[in-house]
């Protein structure tokens, strides 16, 4: 029976290239959206198009009430036993400069989202007595970056929650864990990061591929990875 994998933030880079990858595996995957619901439904094309299982649903994270009312539904044919928590924004500034709108948008998105996705589902995934729980945070979240203390302190808050729910969760045969990309070649840095730059920053010299973060989440979530738990996992070509 395939497992039900719901991916938050689905249909953006790092998302998509984590729902391929898992239905890949055989599972079935609900990709998320925000309010773009075509840009998930136009991964579930990909995913159904080579043999795969997949639907699409869009919600707004940082709404309490419309986030429960989607995963009540979503809960009807049975529990969600893998989630990726990959919703997230930046509102970059530096901190004298940063408003209050910038502030807790990015909180909201990331940390509250964490939860308001997170709970609700935790309670049918324990009477499964197997689960994975992978939260996308970000080097910025073990570092630091300037221009991006909202964007590090959310981040940071999701690496202290994962470790600590991992110690509730783990006599359940539930694992959390989170990974830290670094300089990943998607949407969001285009413009940020130029070839030189990179080449500067990362001791590997170029950037990473969605699809490596996406080959880590997998073993994440995989049996084979039964017995890590609250861990923090880098992947960002020996940056740190």
């Amino acid at each position: 029976m395939k497992k039900r994998a719901l991916i938050t933030g689905g249909s953006g880079g790092i998302g998509a290239a984590i729902c391929k990858r898992l239905a890949a595996d055989g599972h079935h995957v609900i990709v998320h959206a925000n309010r773009s619901l075509e840009k998930a439904e136009a991964v579930v094309a990909e995913i159904l198009a080579v043999g795969g299982s997949a639907e699409a649903v869009a919600f707004d994270v940082t709404e309490r009430a419309a986030t429960a009312a989607a995963l009540e539904k979503l809960l009807e044919p049975g529990p969600i036993q893998i989630l990726v928590n990959n919703a997230g924004i930046h509102a970059d500034a530096v901190f004298p400069g940063m408003s209050a709108e910038q502030w807790h948008s990015v909180i909201d998105v990331s940390l509250n989202g964490f939860f308001n996705v997170t709970q609700p589902l935790t309670m049918p995934m324990i009477r499964t007595r197997w689960g994975r729980i992978v939260t996308i945070s970000s080097i910025a979240g073990i570092t630091g970056n300037r221009g991006q203390v909202n964007y590090s302190a959310a981040k940071g808050a999701l690496h202290a929650a994962s470790k600590s729910l991992a110690l509730e969760l783990a006599s359940r045969g539930i694992t959390v864990n989170a990974v830290a990309p670094g300089i990943i070649a998607t949407d969001m840095i285009d413009g940020t990061f130029d070839a030189d730059s990179i080449k500067n920053l990362v001791p590997m010299k170029r950037a990473g591929k969605p699809e490596e973060v996406a080959d880590l989440v997998a073993f994440l979530t995989s049996d084979k990875a039964a017995y890590i738990s609250g861990q923090v996992i880098s992947i960002n070509g020996a940056m740190i």
